[in-house]
């Protein structure tokens, strides 16, 4: 795929908006603002932005209990963001949904989720209504390494080979689930091995490599949109903060943990990209963060100043139960 100049700034700038959306949404969980658990995305921002740069607007996307990330690199406000982790009533879902289930119906985000796996039935379902329709709308599904123990997994991916599905199945590799590494869980190492059990197409990036990520998306999603079916998709990334909250992270080292922020990160290994091209000058860097962060703190202030929802909204939004007929 042809990476420009253009595609990395816009790539780069999603990245910081995702870390500095991150921390900051750290910050009002430490102070009591952000309802309910969070779970960052620091370190793994090249995957939902390699990912979604190659999407459009109509093209499906679901996530994990992890997708902030995933959210914004779709085109999600930022604004609209914060106020749904603050329960507001001016948040994506009404304040509804908070961190683990945030949403963008209008993106065609179709969710995060707070169940591991639990994205990848539904996407292989989106996929399968764009081939029934006729349309050439591609569903991306983001899951971590530990969805692929679960058996939706297999049972997805089998049913979206079989069908030729227009889906991309998107492992974000951490290599840890949760506190356990993953090597002490599975017998292969490579998720992406286990494409060849489907008769799809397995591919394995570093994601730390936002140009890695964005070619193989690439290809993933131009096989899908021509009808070519599935590709399994493993980006081989690192969280730098623990799984969630409370977590002592005592299954790692601070000396693995820093070695990643420092040699790893993912936005730095893009700046360079960029510098060893002229395509990003100090200027342009320095403007790009200073806008990420002028926009999060825009964030921050609509979250705060946005209203509780009403009473009333408790018995919207939701399916009433069937009643039984006597």
């Amino acid at each position: 795929m042809d990476l420009s100049a253009d595609v990395c700034l816009k790539i780069y700038t999603d990245m910081w908006r995702i870390r500095l959306f991150e921390e900051e949404a750290d910050r009002q969980t430490n102070l009591g603002n952000v309802v309910g658990t969070l779970h960052m995305y620091c370190g793994e921002e090249a995957v939902a932005t390699g990912v979604c740069a190659n999407l459009r607007d109509d093209d499906y996307v679901l996530g994990t209990h992890r997708s902030h990330g995933h959210c914004l690199a779709k085109g999600a406000k930022s604004d609209q963001m914060m106020a749904e982790l603050w329960g507001k009533a001016t948040g994506t879902c009404k304040g509804k949904g908070g961190s683990m289930h945030v949403a963008d119906f209008s993106l065609n985000m179709l969710g995060a989720n707070g169940i591991v796996g639990a994205g990848i039935g539904p996407t292989t379902g989106t996929a399968l209504a764009s081939k029934l329709r006729g349309t050439d709308q591609v569903s991306v599904c983001f899951f971590g390494d530990g969805a692929a123990a679960r058996g939706t997994f297999h049972e997805a991916i089998a049913m979206g080979s079989l069908w030729t599905l227009p889906v991309v199945y998107v492992c974000e590799n951490n290599g840890y689930q949760q506190w356990v590494p993953r090597e002490n869980v599975a017998v292969v190492d490579s998720v992406a091995d286990m494409a060849a059990s489907y008769s799809i197409p397995g591919v394995s990036v570093d994601g730390q490599d936002v140009v890695e990520v964005y070619e193989a998306a690439g290809e993933a999603v131009k096989r899908a949109r021509e009808g070519g079916g599935p590709t399994l998709l493993e980006a081989r990334t690192y969280r730098f903060y623990g799984h969630s909250l409370g977590d002592e992270q005592q299954y790692r080292t601070t000396e693995e943990v820093d070695e990643w922020k420092q040699n790893r990160d993912p936005i730095k290994l893009l700046a360079q990209f960029m510098r060893d091209r002229n395509w990003l000058s100090e200027e342009q860097d320095q403007t790009i963060q200073a806008n990420a962060k002028a926009e999060i703190s825009a964030a921050t202030k609509f979250a705060e100043e946005s209203p509780w929802p009403s009473a009333e909204e408790v018995e919207t939004d939701v399916v009433a139960p069937v009643q039984e007929v006597a």
